[in-house]
């Protein structure tokens, strides 16, 4: 037998003890907001010790996590040295968006249904907690002679842009791997992504009764007139196109809104929050100020309507790092070989953590346990699943990678 022959058959033979980490990992929630996450690290490094695995615990303080808006962080490093080499981290987020309306299935019961497993975080990215561990467990099971390290790096803000997760690591010194395999949900390997800007727009107006609406100025009003400029852009946007293939044009999105105080009173404040996803191409302080110009030239054309605007969120596109080759060519060549397919190296118009290896210099890439598109895996909507033959796959899949790149 090679060694991925015995890579293989070890992930084969502990497969169902893969399946039931992941359920236990799905089974504590980590909705955020509100983002109160140490209680599934702790759980995490629990199960992890279970496999010899001793989790660093870097607890991010509180009066930081409450200022960024949620309520508790432990990012967990787990370090495997076995001889002098270059670092791999291994890199997924185990906070997720609250699982919403629609769901046939307990969003934390990790239910498996006609060899798929539902649950929030079985596509993004518990999953790959999973599939990382057991692809580092078989590894080590094969006692073949490695040089370099392997990090797990489980952390938990990538959906508040990640700055207290791999950020907050980075900047505290607490990590510098030579090279990163990300979280993916496809079988792509994504080496770019799309940046995002997100913006709370408020828009003042004046309360008053709807008796008398002469008396009051109506926010209501004037945030309808500053929606349809903002939608106005995504005409314009879709004019512009990105060379990264797998990725297509700018566009914006209008996900919440809130306002008024009754049915009988003219709104005198509303609130709407945006998302502008930008393509690898785009300036970033170009893209905002355009954005705010738009705007301030709609709010201008209603007397008595005023606006503030606040940033959420500003994370930077993913563009590829020449260091990079290794990762794709590896994965390419196994996921071929394991999926029966050509596996792409191409750009998601996603925005992900990862963007804060590349800004520190790590070239990494996006790839792990998914379906063949995102859109198959329910991610962010009901009934997020993942089929188990593709964690079995990913997990072989990875095991490779990092036998080829330490061997």
């Amino acid at each position: 037998m090679t060694d991925y022959d015995q890579l293989d058959a070890w992930i084969d033979a502990h497969f169902d003890e893969e399946v039931r980490f992941l359920q236990e990992l799905i089974r504590v929630a980590t909705d955020t907001p509100p983002g109160n996450n140490a209680p599934h690290a702790e759980r995490t490094a629990e199960l992890l010790k279970g496999f010899g695995f001793e989790a660093e615990k870097h607890p991010v303080p509180q009066a930081d996590v409450r200022a960024y808006g949620m309520e508790s962080i432990t990012n967990l490093i787990v370090r495997r040295p076995y001889g002098k080499g270059r670092t791999i981290a291994l890199n997924a987020h185990g906070d997720v968006v609250p699982p919403g309306e629609g769901w046939t299935k307990a969003p934390y019961g990790a239910e498996i249904v006609d060899g798929k497993i539902y649950g929030r975080a079985t596509a993004v990215s518990k999953g790959d907690f999973a599939t990382f561990t057991f692809a580092v467990r078989a590894l080590e099971a094969l006692q073949a002679k490695l040089n370099g390290t392997v990090e797990l790096h489980f952390t938990y803000d990538e959906e508040f842009g990640g700055e207290m997760g791999p950020g907050w690591l980075l900047r505290n010194k607490l990590t510098k791997p030579d090279l990163l395999i990300a979280a993916g949900f496809s079988y792509e390997v994504v080496t770019a992504h799309n940046g995002c800007l997100q913006l709370e727009v408020t828009v003042h107006g004046k309360m008053a009764h709807a008796a008398v609406p002469d008396t009051g100025v109506d926010a209501l009003q004037g945030a309808v007139q500053i929606l349809n400029a903002l939608y106005a852009q995504n005409i314009l946007y879709q004019q512009v196109t990105s060379e990264v293939v797998g990725i297509n044009h700018p566009y914006l999105n209008v996900g919440r809104i809130e306002g008024g105080t009754n049915t009988n009173v003219v709104p005198g404040k509303v609130i709407f929050k945006l998302d502008r996803r930008m393509i690898p191409e785009e300036n970033p302080a170009q893209v905002e100020a355009t954005i705010r110009q738009v705007i301030a030239d709609a709010a201008a054309r209603l007397p008595g309507i005023t606006v503030d605007i606040r940033r959420l969120l500003l994370a930077n596109a993913m563009k590829p790092l020449p260091g990079n080759q290794p990762l794709v060519a590896a994965i390419q060549k196994h996921g071929e070989q394991i999926f029966g397919q050509p596996i792409p190296a191409m750009g998601t118009p996603l925005y992900t953590d990862v963007r804060l290896y590349a800004e520190a210099g790590i070239p990494g890439v996006i790839y792990g346990a998914g379906p063949r598109t995102v859109l198959e895996s329910h991610a962010k909507r009901s009934d997020e699943r993942l089929e188990l033959e593709d964690l079995r796959r990913a997990t072989k899949v990875i095991a490779r990678t990092l036998r080829d790149l330490l061997g």
